[in-house]
């Protein structure tokens, strides 16, 4: 009954650069190596929002610039 689950792979962490909702009442915030302006708004309820650190799943954006791509969609 137990011998088909499988074990649950860890997935490494590290400290991330992201930017957090200064609005007490909203949960947004983003990567900051996935934003697209230099100091982002909230999509969710347009706050500004501030930069700070978290400990999250190492994630790899292929695209290291997002803000330079943006810049050329323009």
């Amino acid at each position: 009954m137990y011998y088909s689950r499988k074990k649950v792979e860890e997935v490494p962490e590290e400290l991330t650069e992201v930017w957090s909702c200064t609005n007490d009442g909203c949960n947004g915030w983003m990567r900051d190596n996935f934003a697209f302006a230099v100091e982002p708004t909230c999509q969710l309820c347009q706050s500004p929002m501030t930069k700070e650190a978290r400990m999250l799943p190492q994630l790899v954006n292929t695209n290291q610039d997002q803000r330079a791509v943006r810049n050329a969609v323009k």
